[in-house]
């Protein structure tokens, strides 16, 4: 299907292709720099050092905060959700793995998805668009608010309405116009003010990576221990994994998203390659401490869990088996 007749793209016309492709949502905006608030809000998290060491988060922020200099001419941004909840959750009774890495990696799948509305809407023209991924520095739960997709809950995810938080997030960037529809930005704050008194994922949150404030600190969260953290674990990282309630997870964390009331009702998926290897639902804690190279390239192979790396995994296996150990007194 070719949306390109025009220099300008048709807003129907994109959201019904963006369907037609499996995409749950998709809103269009203006490429433009971001506002000088949300410049200084993660300036202040990089400062503060709540980002950890995820050096990457702090590259390039020309880009970061102006995505017409990912593209040159860029004019629109066009935003899109990819559901991803799975339809059999992995058995309360074993190590548990976050919802978004069952399948296989969602970047590649993502990224089909992505090229192939592109190239619905330009024509098949690769110099008119880049496709994002999470993989390009673009702040992308603040370009799927300014489309109109959702707005940020206080666990810091993008909430749809009436669908949830369990999206893949995606982007394309393109030289192209549009009239994208105008969204009120009191639309968001309203939508926004349903978190205000509601405090379920802070709750939920075992290590207090979410505070009461609405900040967030990285260095807390099991995901970023269990996935982003490279080498041993210092002796509080090990208390942190270690001392998680039950079911313990080895990779990311879903406790926040599964505490909020937006996803009481979640759609299981139907893209086939974000269903999870069989093998994957018959892994008891027994044979997970057990996991060889072996399992793990069966297991996860073109998986997002090959992100931790076989080493890193079997550490957060060990850490959750091992319970936790004393932390030195100062």
């Amino acid at each position: 299907m070719d949306l390109a007749n025009t220099s300008t793209i048709d807003l129907s016309q994109i959201k019904a292709e963006a369907e037609r492709l499996g995409f749950s949502a998709c809103g269009i905006v203006r490429a433009e720099a971001v506002d000088a608030a949300t410049q200084t809000v993660y300036e202040q998290y990089q400062a503060d050092g709540r980002l950890a060491d995820m050096d990457y988060l702090a590259r390039y922020p020309h880009l970061r905060f102006d995505p017409t200099q990912l593209l040159p001419g860029c004019r629109t941004i066009v935003c899109v959700a990819l559901n991803y909840y799975p339809a059999q959750p992995l058995p309360a009774d074993t190590y548990q793995i976050a919802y978004y890495a069952y399948g296989r990696d969602y970047h590649d799948v993502l990224r089909t998805r992505l090229h192939q509305l592109a190239d619905a809407i330009t024509g098949g023209n690769p110099s008119a668009y880049r496709v994002c991924t999470d993989t390009a520095p673009i702040l992308e739960r603040y370009w799927a608010v300014r489309s109109g997709i959702g707005f940020i809950g206080r666990n810091h995810t993008l909430i749809i309405p009436r669908l949830g938080s369990y999206f893949f997030l995606g982007e394309i960037l393109t030289t192209l116009e549009t009239n994208p529809q105008p969204v009120n930005p009191e639309l968001s704050l309203a939508r926004q003010a349903s978190c205000t008194h509601c405090h379920r994922c802070i709750d939920a949150c075992p290590t207090g990576a979410l505070r009461a404030d609405g900040t967030f600190d990285a260095r807390l969260c099991l995901s970023y221990l269990t996935i982003e953290h490279r080498g041993p674990f210092t002796p509080e990282q090990q208390q942190m994994v270690a001392s998680q309630p039950t079911p313990y997870y080895i990779y990311g964390c879903d406790r926040c998203q599964q505490a909020c009331p937006h996803n009481c009702r979640p759609v299981p998926t139907a893209i086939p390659e974000l269903q999870p290897h069989p093998m994957l639902h018959t892994m008891t804690p027994e044979r997970w401490q057990q996991l060889t190279p072996d399992d793990y390239r069966l297991l996860f192979k073109g998986s997002a869990v090959k992100r931790a790396k076989y080493d890193g995994l079997v550490r957060n296996i060990q850490a959750v088996a091992l319970g936790p150990k004393p932390v030195p007194s100062l």
